[in-house]
């Protein structure tokens, strides 16, 4: 040591360069912070400049002080990434951002983080491409599945990268690429996922050099060839999912040597062969094949593999039977063998532990009875034998199976009745068991069935009389219970299901007369009551239903069609009625001029009854005056209603409240009754009647619409300071796709909204209840959704405060099935990204011609699902497309096909702004809209 310099100046030099050091990381760390937030609020309550850095939330620090590590994964973060300030600290090893809301680019200063072995940037919401980053040449792992990232990918860095254990890149949109060779390189990888990168080509040879990996996923790519033999040497491999991709070929000899395997997925694609290669791999748990070309019979030592508990195989070629202790070993989830060749019995013991959720073996060649160990299975939601050879009955408990969804029995040879079990069904929610020979009575218990949307009893030989409790199912929308035995009444209570809109009655041997009350079913659009004992008139109020399908033939009616009826769409639905005539002779027999004497009949008739009528309803007026009274409607008082105007008003509240009566009610749901008024000087208008309170189960009967508020009073003043916002909100709205609100007019326990009136009909009837004849051209489809993305889009940017359809955490959620955006599922905090995936549903509606739910080729999905797994084959695009669509407008329509993906994508933040959306669809324009689109748009602007 130089004598001239003590120890006490070596220490202050040292202390001078720690704390220099700690320093510069304390900035660099604020730096980070300030580019971003979070609604974490006590997430860096800790990051101040008098707290030592380590002692941050979320820093680690080595002995020496130094930091190395930054966690703050699943914290809400959003904001930009200062990688500037982050790579300048210099010990840093690991970086975990992963899970938040992050968005921008990823800047080339993150090639300064050289130390980094750990980064994870996935599930966030970055855009652009991802840098070259072969400085990184310790990095380990590195994560980033899930972010927005496009463009190249620059598979070449990882040359350099060579120490890399795992890699994860799935479900970015990056250019197409062949299989990138430089993958092949990094033999110590344990973990690989490429799926959904846009992965295509043949998967090389050298995978097989890859003896370390444990879990590999390419699925959801365009790859193709066969399974590379040198796969089998991957003896380390648990999992292997290769789904939605256009593989050829069999099963490679070898794939035997996999002995650790524990889940293969190979779904989706084109494989051939049997599936005896996969009858030594017993320590498999999760077993995926489904739709291939396989053939063959099923190994029996599937029956013996130990750990199985998921088992997926439908629509391939495979024969024979199923392995009798298939499933009875583990903890058994689900089977779905359906659309195969298979006979024999249903194997009794999957259900064995207690944890089966799912039996699904449709389009096969079953036989024998339905194993009774099934009726205790209450863990199940699925039960689909449809479509066998199935005999016996079915088993009691089934009907009552506490979780279970669907039963699915039609199209065999099952007998017994539907039994009072069906009372503990409370999630019950579809029944199909159509073409079979059930007997016995519907059961009066089916009402606690609640949950119950469809029901297909159809083509069976069911007796009796159908029960008045069926009113009770207020969420029925089909009732299929034609080709049976029933007699007795059609009971009145059907129009106690107020979201029914198919009804069919066919063939059977009801008797009496129609009920007066199926005419105010306000979303009925199929009605068959053909060939039955039927008499009497039809009633005048089937006049105001909108029926696509109405069949009333061969019955005992008699009396004069309905005006509004006698129309050529119903041309054949009254044949077979020799009593039926109508006043317009040019399709229906005419009705003939009664004689004087029959004349004078009708009305002594008609007298009686009216003084009988008169005295009962004397005395039901008497009875009742006291509810009236209560009830406090009273729409003729002037002086109870206050009414605010939003416009200028060419009518009055008198007008208005003088037209709220039964005969001008159009529609009934549960936000309200909608009428239809006409003023004076021929101007219609729509008016809807929301109710604030709520009534006994007796006075719900005789009101006009549904409480949308609860009876509370506290909270009910509350909610109608909610409610006339919200009409603040709506009235103030001036745009030429958004219906024109005129006025409100309000009461203490009820308002009118009075609104513009559409006389057009809806969407749904244009696109789902049109004839041929009748269908929207493309040019149509594409006006509406382009004037519907307008309104939306002024709702969400154009007006002063961001309005959002979709109801948020302070309401009740309220929205069609189908429609309503995956996010409800697991979160009350939704924002307008929610209106833009049910926009984008309508969009697969215009496409597609499908409803949203319940088409028969969805299966168990929805419209976006079946789109999805149709697009995973190139070559059956055409197929989606509405057939009634020219195909010379295809390319069009594929690119609003695209726009409805993008709107309908699973996480919200992937989504399009409504903004967006309006541009791609007009940039999408049919070319004979081109020009006049161009001109409105420079009006915009």
């Amino acid at each position: 040591m130089h004598p001239s310099i003590s120890c006490s100046t070596i220490f202050i030099f040292l202390l001078c360069f720690l704390t220099s050091t700690s320093s510069k990381e304390l900035l660099s760390l604020l730096n980070f912070k300030s580019h971003l937030q979070t609604t974490n609020v006590n997430l860096f309550s800790s990051w101040l400049p008098s707290n030592p850095t380590c002692n941050f939330t979320g820093i680690s620090c080595n002995n020496a002080g130094n930091i190395t590590g930054i966690d703050l994964s699943k914290q809400a973060l959003s904001g930009t990434i200062h990688f500037q300030a982050i790579c300048s600290i210099p010990s840093l090893q690991k970086l975990d951002l992963g899970f938040n809301s992050l968005s921008g680019n990823i800047t080339l200063h993150i090639r300064n983080c050289t130390q980094l072995e750990y980064l994870n940037l996935g599930n966030n919401n970055f855009f652009g491409s991802f840098p070259d980053i072969s400085p990184l040449h310790q990095l380990k792992f590195l994560y980033l599945q899930l972010s927005g990232f496009s463009g190249v990918f620059p598979w070449n860095s990882l040359s350099n990268i060579t120490q890399i254990i795992q890699l994860s890149l799935g479900d970015n949109p990056f250019d197409i690429t062949l299989f990138p060779k430089q993958i092949t390189q990094l033999q110590k990888l344990n973990l690989l996922h490429l799926y959904n990168t846009s992965i295509s080509g043949l998967i090389p040879p050298e995978i097989g050099n890859l003896s370390e990996l444990i879990d590999l996923e390419l699925s959801n790519n365009s790859l193709s060839g066969s399974i590379p033999p040198e796969i089998s040497k991957l003896k380390n491999l648990r999992q292997l999912i290769l789904w939605g991709n256009t593989l050829t070929g069999i099963i490679p000899v070898g794939f035997r040597n996999l002995t650790n395997l524990q889940q293969f997925d190979a779904s989706i694609n084109s494989l051939t062969g049997d599936l005896s290669e996969l009858k030594y791999l017993n320590q498999i748990t999760s077993l995926v094949l489904n739709r291939n070309n396989f053939s063959g019979s099923i190994p029996p030592e599937f029956g013996d593999f130990k750990k199985l508990m998921n088992l997926s195989l439908y629509n391939n070629k495979l024969t024979g039977k199923l392995p009798a202790k298939i499933g009875s070993w583990a903890e058994f989830d689900y089977i779905d063998v359906s659309a195969n060749l298979l006979t024999g019995a249903i194997p009794p013991d999957m259900c064995k532990k207690g944890t089966m959720t799912k039996l699904l073996m449709i389009q096969n060649n079953f036989s024998g009875e339905i194993p009774a160990s099934y009726a205790a299975c209450s863990t199940l939601n699925r039960f689909r034998v449809s479509d066998n050879l199935l005999t016996g009955e079915v088993p009691p408990g089934i009907w009552g199976l506490p979780n279970l969804e669907t039963i699915d029995i039609a199209h065999n040879q099952l007998r017994g009745p539907i039994t009072r079990d069906i009372s503990k069904a409370k999630k019950l929610l579809q029944i199909y068991a159509s073409n079979n020979e059930l007997s016995g009575v519907i059961p009066v218990e089916i009402s606690d069935a609640s949950s119950l949307v469809l029901i297909d009893v159809s083509k069976n030989q069911l007796t009796g009389k159908v029960p008045e409790s069926v009113g009770k199912l207020k969420n029925i929308n089909s009732l299929y219970l034609q080709e049976n035995q029933l007699s007795g009444d059609i009971p009145a209570s059907l129009a106690d299901c107020l979201h029914l809109s198919e009804l069919n009655l066919a063939q059977n041997s009801f008797s009496g007369h129609i009920p007066i009350s199926l005419g105010s079913l306000p979303t009925l659009t199929s009605l068959n009551l053909s060939h039955n004992k039927l008499l009497g008139v039809i009633p005048g109020t089937l006049s105001s239903l909108r029926l696509s399908l109405l069949d009333l033939s061969y019955n005992k009616l008699s009396g004069p069609i309905p005006g509004s009826l006698s129309v050529e769409a119903y041309n054949g639905g009254f044949i077979g009625n020799d009593g039926l005539c109508s006043r317009n002779p040019k399709l229906f027999r005419p009705c003939p001029s009664r004689p004087r004497d029959h004349y004078m009949i009708f009305l002594v008739v008609g007298i009686v009854l009216l003084i009988v009528f008169t005295s009962c309803y004397v005395c039901m007026k008497l009875h009742t005056a006291w509810k009236d009274k209560k009830r406090s409607l009273l729409l003729n008082d002037d002086d109870l209603w206050n009414m605010k105007s939003y416009h200028m008003l060419n009518f009055t509240k008198e007008e208005i409240l003088k037209s709220i009566k039964p005969e001008n009610l159009i529609a009934k749901g549960g936000c309200g009754s909608v009428y239809r008024v006409i003023l004076r000087d021929g101007q219609e208008l729509a008016v809807k009647h929301i109710w604030y309170i709520e009534f006994s189960d007796d006075e719900k009967k005789n009101r006009a619409s549904t409480p949308i508020l609860d009876k509370n009073g506290g909270s009910r003043s509350r909610k109608m300071k909610e409610f006339e916002m919200e009409v603040q909100t709506l009235s103030s709205i001036r745009h030429i796709n958004i219906l024109k609100l005129y006025c409100s007019i309000t009461s203490n326990d009820s308002s009118l909204l009075v609104y513009e009136f559409l006389s057009n009909g809806s969407l749904w009837d244009r696109l789902h209840n049109s004839t041929e004849d009748s269908a929207l051209d493309w040019q149509s489809r594409y006006e509406i959704a382009l004037g519907a993305a307008r309104g939306l889009e002024y709702l969400h940017h154009g007006y002063e405060k961001p309005n959002v359809v979709c109801p948020n955490s302070t309401h009740v959620v309220a929205g069609t099935y189908g429609y309503i955006a995956p996010e409800y599922g697991y979160t009350s905090k939704v924002n307008e990204k929610c209106d833009v995936y049910s926009f984008g549903v309508v969009l697969l509606e215009l496409v597609t011609g499908k409803r949203p739910i319940n088409e028969p080729e969805f299966r168990e999905n929805d419209i976006v699902d079946w789109v999805s797994i149709k697009l995973r084959n190139s070559n059956v695009i055409s197929s989606i497309i509405d057939s009634s669509i020219m195909e010379s407008e295809n390319e069009e329509v594929i690119k609003v096909l695209k726009i409805a993906i993008f709107c309908t994508r699973k996480l919200p933040e992937l989504r399009p702004t409504m903004k967006s959306v309006v541009q791609m669809l007009e940039e999408a324009a049919p070319s004979k809209l081109v020009p006049s689109l161009m001109a409105k748009a420079g009006q915009r602007r």
